[in-house]
């Protein structure tokens, strides 16, 4: 597959609801979109970065630099056989996963393509329906926060995932506990804690969580491993899992029992690809996360976690929950906690470009003549 030309924009999105985390609160979405073009086909990516470094360090703008100057210049005019020569040739570029990240999904979805294959069949996956979750922000008070439960549980999502921070924890949990019994309730901390927070942290483990997801440091993974000895419920890796060789390091210490994977974190569906087999060969049970990701990333997402191993439900909710309008002509919508994966060669899914047009706020076209 010749890569001949690529367009580059940067995308503003407003979001339906203010969503708080540990880090912030936000209530719109910068998005770095990528058209990769090679023998008359498309493939797109899409970045998961934010303007400033609150989640990990990568931020819009720097993800933008390297693409432009540094990522594309390499590839523009080659043909690669497959994503794995193009992994290959960015390989002297040292960390920036979710970068070139947005380069390789977008040449995993052309490869597809070129194959006339959808995505999941060519990562090796097993199904075409994807049991998913729902990720709640931090509401104002404990009785909005049972309101929004109520609400997704009544919509059929498998599972429920609350944003924590220190003071905002043990009171709203129990109380969600106690009004739904039955329901599959984790906690999400985005790096909020410390180990000097450890009594708090156990206070939790009577509260029948799934998991407890990325407790400690965005970067750590020995205090997770010492946390983890001393609690009963499961911490799920998240910001910490950059790589394959990072998952085999928590492997190897026991800093977690469950891995959240997000293959733009982790630098795209190959280096996803090799820590599934880690994962799998383990026992540790993956699901498939989310970074608020408009129909691009959402649908690369879905195409992943179609593999054997990610056996929880994910956070690939449906997209009306975020957007008044999606950057794709699909509607990727889940019903009864199960999201379709879109049919049809590569991601299955189509820009819907007067809209992309209207959100755009720069762009960038450049080929290899």
């Amino acid at each position: 597959m010749r890569i001949e030309a690529a367009e580059l924009r940067i995308l503003e999105l407003p979001l339906k609801f203010r969503f708080e985390t540990s880090f912030g609160v936000q209530t719109k979405r910068t998005i770095l979109l990528l058209r990769l073009f090679g023998e008359g086909l498309e493939g797109l990516g899409e970045g998961v970065m934010e303007r400033l470094p609150l989640y990990r360090e990568e931020t819009v703008e720097g993800a933008r630099y390297l693409l432009e100057e540094a990522f594309l210049p390499r590839l523009l005019g080659q043909d690669l056989p497959n994503p794995e020569a193009l992994a290959e040739a960015l390989r002297p570029f040292r960390g920036n996963p979710m970068a070139k990240a947005v380069l390789e999904m977008a040449f995993y979805d052309l490869f597809a393509k070129g194959l006339g294959k959808p995505l999941w069949q060519v990562l090796g996956g097993v199904r075409t329906r994807v049991e998913v979750g729902v990720s709640l922000g931090i509401q104002p008070t404990v009785e909005d926060t049972l309101r929004v439960v109520e609400k997704h549980l009544q919509e059929g999502y498998r599972r429920i995932k609350l944003k924590i921070k220190p003071g905002w924890d043990y009171e709203v949990l129990k109380a969600v506990r106690q009004a739904f019994p039955e329901a599959t309730l984790t906690a999400d901390a985005n790096s909020a804690y410390r180990m000097a927070d450890l009594p708090r942290l156990e206070r939790l483990d009577e509260l029948g969580l799934d998991y407890i997801e990325q407790p400690l440091g965005y970067d750590d993974l020995l205090d997770h491993a010492r946390l983890q000895a001393r609690l009963k419920t499961p911490i799920c890796l998240d910001e910490s899992l950059t790589s394959a060789e990072k998952a085999r390091k928590a492997i190897e210490l026991k800093a977690g029992l469950v891995f959240n994977v997000k293959p733009a974190r982790l630098g795209g569906h190959g280096e996803s690809l090799k820590v599934h087999a880690l994962a799998e060969a383990a026992g540790i049970p993956l699901w498939m996360g989310g970074m608020l990701e408009a129909g691009v990333g959402r649908a690369h997402n879905l195409h992943l976690a179609t593999l054997r191993g990610f056996t929880k439900p994910g956070d690939v909710s449906s997209a009306s929950r975020y957007w008044e309008e999606d950057i794709v002509e699909e509607a990727l919508e889940a019903e009864e906690g199960l999201m379709p994966v879109p049919e049809g060669p590569g991601i299955g899914v189509t820009l819907k470009l007067p809209f992309v047009e209207r959100v755009t706020l720069w762009r960038r076209y450049v080929s290899a003549s």
